[in-house]
């Protein structure tokens, strides 16, 4: 079920290292006939696309608020109060991002200072189908207001009967976000792209989606139409363990990654004899057996998995710190002091009691996070994700003129002689 590596050498670990190959070029060629065709054609390309690959005829794209208050019904009151629980909890993490900078004298006469403005449009992306991401929701829309966003739209594929999924509608009516469209796939993204006759186009695109989805918001950005969030991969969890990690506990936080993607990357470090690592594969194939949903999925993904056994946790630390993972789970002693030596990684969970799923819903962090390696340079979403930072300086003629002669020096040599005259012009009658 899971592969096991005791002490591997460089090369093997190289290979340990590398992710499923992220090939988007093939995918190219189906892609980007639809990015056109919404592009050219709006709201005609868009529904037929719905015709093709949702199997509905969609007359109103965009949702009403007799959805919105169907959607109110339909869910249960034990989830509007989780709900509740996560927006508050999601919320207070994310105001204390939020710092106001001050004026800077940087010298005698001359300030500076920086300042947030909100991205004026972003667009949301959230699938639907037999896992809808109400939980990304929130971790979008939350910071997005707090940013001060003005307008926020939210793309989400119909199912079979035209409806949005009601607990994505409940979610976004929560969070306070109204204007939603019912369009899956690569035509949300070509619609918040360009914009349709329904759909407005937006500056910045955030949200997962399939490989499909992932490579139209990589060919939008790459054409300079929009941004995005971050590049996107499928799931991934590393677990560093000693003996203070309990079997039950690690193979559960191994089995809750892999029900993401067949291709989910899942890997256990660790220190341990070979009798606790059997204890894992044991726990694993009983909870396994346990499972209902996503089996297929999770079986998949486990024979890709590997458990890799180092000589210390400072083996375990550096080779973490290569992987750069999603989510790094740390289950060893002084598990704090471990935590201090992360360089690369998208978020960090720390002992027995802090499982990933607490992350990915509820604890206040945010779960949209870098993978495939790209935590190295990545941050995962925060209130900074939704604004845009400009700078300004206000220079009296005292201070133009204590910096006039850097200036004239630096200008010269670069060969910039203009930039040098439109400092001297000032003080022509001084100099």
């Amino acid at each position: 079920m899971i592969q096991v590596y005791i002490h591997p050498t460089y090369k093997t670990c190289q290979s340990i290292l590398s992710r499923s190959s992220q090939e988007i070029y093939h995918l190219t060629d189906f892609v980007l006939p639809i990015i056109d065709n919404v592009k050219n054609y709006g709201d005609t390309a868009v529904k037929a696309y719905t015709r093709k690959y949702d199997n509905v005829d969609i007359k109103r794209i965009q949702v009403t608020e007799e959805d919105f208050q169907k959607a109110n019904m339909k869910v249960s009151s034990d989830l509007k109060k989780s709900i509740e629980t996560a927006y508050n909890n999601i919320k207070f993490f994310h105001q204390k991002q939020i710092h106001e900078e001050s004026k800077i004298e940087v010298s005698t006469g001359s300030f500076c200072w920086r300042k947030s403005i909100p991205i004026e449009k972003v667009g949301f992306y959230i699938p639907g189908g037999s896992a809808p991401l109400l939980s990304t929701v929130l971790m979008l829309g939350i910071p997005g207001k707090l940013s001060g966003c003005k307008n926020i739209i939210l793309c989400s594929p119909p199912n079979k009967n035209g409806d949005i999924h009601p607990s994505i509608l409940y979610t976004a009516k929560y969070v306070g976000i109204t204007r939603i469209y019912k369009v899956g796939g690569v035509q949300a993204i070509a619609s918040m792209a360009y914009g349709t006759e329904s759909v407005p186009s937006v500056y910045k695109i955030f949200g997962p989606g399939n490989s499909y989805v992932t490579t139209a918001k990589q060919i939008v950005s790459q054409k300079g139409i929009v941004s995005i969030d971050m590049p996107a991969g499928p799931s991934e969890i590393v677990i560093m363990a000693d003996e203070k990690a309990k079997p039950e506990y690690v193979a559960a936080d191994l089995l809750s990654q892999s029900e993401h993607d067949p291709e989910s990357y899942i890997l256990l470090v660790t220190i341990n004899k070979k009798s606790w690592i059997e204890e894992v594969k044991k726990k694993l194939t009983k909870q396994l057996f346990h499972l209902s949903k996503k089996k297929d999925i999770i079986e998949k993904s486990l024979k890709k998995s590997k458990i890799v056994v180092f000589s210390s946790l400072e083996e375990c630390m550096d080779f973490i710190n290569q992987v750069a993972p999603e989510h790094l789970v740390i289950n060893c002693n002084d598990s704090t002091y471990w935590s201090e030596k992360v360089i690369n990684a998208g978020s960090v969970f720390l002992g027995n009691y802090s499982p990933v799923s607490v992350g990915d819903y509820a604890s206040g962090t945010n779960h949209v996070l870098p993978t495939y390696g790209y935590a190295k340079s990545y941050s995962g979403i925060s209130v900074d994700s939704f604004v845009k930072k400009i700078t300004f300086q206000k220079i009296s003629k005292k201070g133009l003129k204590n910096l006039s002669e850097c200036v004239n020096i630096l200008s010269s040599e670069e060969g910039l002689i203009a930039h040098r005259n439109s400092i001297n012009i000032r003080f022509k009658n001084e100099f």
